[in-house]
């Protein structure tokens, strides 16, 4: 066997693992979570695209990694951060239980709520 056809057999080795790795990794639930969601943090609603795309993440909503329905209703796509964030708060609540309450509450502070008076005033000044 000569140098050139060496070469040429490893490329070819290489390039087959290479479209295997592919082929079983798009059967994966992070291809098909990408494949089904949009490029988008469901948390902070960050926006993704090829570029930064591996700081997206699955999240499976129960926690069980062995959950992956073809529907991805137990995945929700989370930047790294907040990937992170939700794993902290299972872990706390593993750890310490509920504490507090359980329900959220809606915001009620409203940061622009004395915005319309401030601007009628500089506008009649």
């Amino acid at each position: 066997m000569n140098q050139e056809t060496g070469k040429n057999s490893r490329l070819e080795k290489v390039l087959a693992a290479q479209r295997e790795y592919i082929a079983k990794r798009e059967s994966g639930y992070r291809e098909q979570a990408l494949k089904l969601y949009p490029w988008v943090c469901g948390r902070c609603t960050r926006e993704f695209d090829r570029a930064n795309l591996r700081e997206l993440t699955v999240h499976h909503v129960d926690h069980n990694h062995d959950n992956n329905p073809v529907d991805g209703s137990n995945w929700e796509l989370l930047c790294i951060y907040c990937h992170d964030e939700e794993h902290s708060k299972f872990d706390s609540f593993v750890r310490y239980g509920a504490r507090g309450e359980t329900e959220v509450k809606p915001a009620t502070y409203n940061p622009f709520a004395g915005l319309k008076d401030a601007l009628d005033k500089k506008k009649g000044t």
